[in-house]
C-alpha cells in the first residue's frame, strides 16, 4: 500500500497545483473583463510638436538570419519617425554568409540618409542579452524599440508606441504579438491560439491590475534608463526579457501593453523549430523562478496579490511537469481505484478537478471570441480547437518538463535560436533551409513511447473493475493519445 500511497499523494498535488493555475487564470478573466469596462486615460507626447520629439534607438539583434534578413531590414527602413531622431543598430551575431550580405544591404540604406549601424561582435558572450548590451553602451537614444528578425512592425509603430513614455514611470511600452502565417497549418494555428491568450487575458489581465507583467522579448520599446537603473541585460538565463522584466518592476518601473498594438510576426512552421523555441521558453521561465523567487517573496514594495500573481507566471511552465505528471500517474490511479474500493469516494473528490479544464476552456474562449468573434458557429470551432490545443500542448509535456527540470537544476545550455522561414503560404518550402536540425532527438522516442502507453490507457478503461469498465478517464487518455501521437509522427516526418 506503500506504493499506492505515494502515486495517489504526488497524482493529488499535481493536480492541487493545476488547479490552483486555473484559479489565477480565472482571476486574469476577470481582470481583463474589468479593464474592457474600464477605459484608461493618461497623459501622452504630441510627436506633432518637434519638441516633444525623443531620439529613439531601434536595436535588431541577429544570428543567422538568411531567409528573413532582407525583409527585416526593408520593412524597418519605413518606420515613419523623423530621422534626426532616430537610429537603428543592426546587433549581427551571424557567424554565415548573412554577416557580407547584411554589411551590403546597411551600406545600401545609409545611403538613402537612414542612420543605421551594422555591429558585429567577436563572439557571442551573453548571446541575445549580451548583444543588447553592447549595443545600448553606444545608442544615442532615450528609448530603445526592440525587434526580432521575423518581426515586421506597422510604419507607424512608434508614433504609437512613444507617446506614453510622458509618463516618467513608465518604463516599458508592449505591443501584441499578430501573426502572419497563422493559418498555414495545425501547428501553426495551435501556436497562435496559445499566443493570443496570452497575448489577451495574462498581459491585460495582470497589467490591468498592476500585477508584473513581461516584456516579450520583441516588439516593444523600453525607456534606457530603466534598463540600466533595473541593472542591465543579464544572460544568465535563457529568457532574459522575463529576467530584465521583473528587476525593472522590482525597481517599481510601470509597464505599459497595448493590446490594440498589432506587431505581426512569423510562426515556427517546421516541428522542430517550435520544439526549440518551446524549449528555450520554458527553461527560461524556470531559470527565472529560481533567480526570482526570493526577490519576489522579500520585497516590500508590491502587494500579496502581485507576490502571488507573479510566483504563478514565473511557474507558468512549470505546469507542463505537473500535466505529465497527472498524466502517467492516471493509468495507475485508474487500476487503485478499481482496486481498493473503499478509496471511491476520495476518486469522487478529486473528480471535483474536471473544473480544471472547464475554467481553461471559458478563459480561452473569451480570448478566441475576441480574435474571431462569437456566434454559434465559431464556438462549435472553438470546442474543436480547444480540444486539439490541449491535446497537443499535452503532447509537448515530455520536452518542456525536460526543459523545466534543467532550468530548477541550475543546468546552462546555450541559447539556440528559432530557425525562420520566411513562409506564409502553402505554396512556400520549408524543406531546404539549411538551419533546421537534421538528427531525431532522443526525446521523440520517449513522446512514441508514451503514445502506446496512453492507448493502453484507454484499453484499460474496458477491462478495469468488474462492472463492465471505467470510462472517467478516458477522454483525458484520449486527447494524451492524439496529443503525444502528433508531436511523434510530426518530429518523424519532419526529420527534426
Amino acid at each position: 500500500m506503500i506504493l499506492e500511497t505515494t502515486v495517489i499523494i504526488i497524482y493529488s498535488v499535481a493536480l492541487l497545483l493545476i488547479f490552483m493555475y486555473a484559479l489565477a487564470q480565472l482571476n486574469l478573466l476577470f481582470n481583463y473583463l474589468s479593464s474592457k469596462r474600464c477605459k484608461e486615460s493618461c497623459e501622452t507626447f504630441d510627436l506633432s510638436n518637434s519638441d516633444e520629439v525623443p531620439f529613439v534607438t531601434i536595436q535588431l539583434p541577429v544570428y543567422n538570419e538568411m531567409y528573413v534578413m532582407e525583409r527585416l531590414l526593408d520593412n524597418i527602413a519605413k518606420i515613419d519617425y523623423p530621422k534626426d531622431k532616430l537610429e537603428i543598430q543592426v546587433l549581427d551575431d551571424s557567424t554565415d554568409e548573412t554577416v557580407e550580405s547584411t554589411r551590403e544591404h546597411v551600406e545600401k540604406l545609409q545611403a538613402t540618409g537612414l542612420d543605421i549601424q551594422h555591429i558585429t561582435r567577436t563572439n557571442r558572450t551573453g548571446f541575445k542579452a549580451g548583444a543588447l548590451k553592447e549595443g545600448l553602451t553606444i545608442a544615442k537614444g532615450e528609448f530603445i524599440a526592440i525587434f526580432d528578425s521575423d518581426f515586421l512592425p506597422e510604419t507607424d509603430w512608434l508614433k504609437r508606441t512613444i507617446p506614453f513614455f510622458k509618463d516618467e514611470n513608465i518604463g516599458v511600452v508592449q505591443t501584441r504579438w499578430g501573426h502572419l502565417n497563422r493559418n498555414y497549418s495545425l501547428l501553426t494555428k495551435i501556436q497562435a491560439f496559445a499566443l493570443d491568450a496570452h497575448f489577451t487575458l495574462e498581459q491585460v489581465g495582470r497589467n490591468s491590475k498592476g500585477h508584473f507583467i513581461n516584456f516579450n522579448g520583441t516588439a516593444g520599446v523600453w525607456r534606457k534608463e530603466c534598463i540600466l537603473d533595473a541593472g542591465n541585460w543579464e544572460g544568465d538565463t535563457l529568457t532574459e526579457d522575463l529576467d530584465l522584466s521583473y528587476r525593472a518592476q522590482l525597481k517599481n518601473w510601470k509597464f505599459k501593453y497595448l493590446e490594440d498594438v498589432k506587431t505581426p510576426a512569423e510562426l515556427p512552421v517546421v516541428i522542430s523549430a517550435a520544439r526549440s523555441q518551446q524549449f528555450r521558453w520554458n527553461k527560461g521561465g524556470a531559470e527565472n523562478f529560481r533567480k526570482m523567487l526570493w526577490r519576489v517573496l522579500k520585497s516590500e514594495n508590491i502587494s500579496a496579490k502581485t507576490k502571488l500573481h507573479g510566483l504563478l507566471h514565473l511557474l507558468n511552465s512549470t505546469m507542463f511537469l505537473n500535466v505529465l505528471i497527472v498524466g502517467i500517474l492516471s493509468i495507475p490511479m485508474l487500476y487503485i481505484k478499481n482496486e481498493y474500493t473503499h478509496l471511491k469516494p476520495y476518486f469522487y473528490v478529486m473528480s471535483f478537478f474536471v473544473i480544471s479544464t472547464i475554467i481553461f476552456f471559458v478563459c480561452y474562449w473569451f480570448m478566441y471570441k475576441n480574435t474571431y468573434g462569437g456566434g454559434i458557429k465559431n464556438f462549435i470551432r472553438y470546442i474543436g480547437m480547444f480540444f486539439v490545443f490541449f491535446s497537443i500542448a499535452m503532447g509537448f509535456s515530455l520536452h518542456n518538463s525536460i526543459a523545466v527540470l534543467e532550468g530548477h537544476w541550475g543546468k546552462k545550455s546555450e541559447f539556440v535560436r528559432t530557425p525562420k522561414f520566411n513562409i506564409n503560404t502553402l505554396k512556400d518550402s520549408w524543406k531546404k533551409n539549411k538551419y533546421l536540425k537534421k538528427t531525431i532527438s532522443i526525446h521523440v522516442v520517449f513522446e512514441g513511447l508514451l503514445m502506446l502507453y496512453f492507448g493502453f490507457g484507454m484499453y484499460s478503461a474496458f477491462i478495469v473493475g468488474n462492472q463492465g469498465g471505467d470510462f472517467g478517464l478516458f477522454p483525458f487518455h484520449l486527447m494524451l493519445f492524439v496529443g503525444f501521437g502528433y508531436v511523434f509522427i510530426k518530429s518523424l516526418t519532419s526529420k527534426v
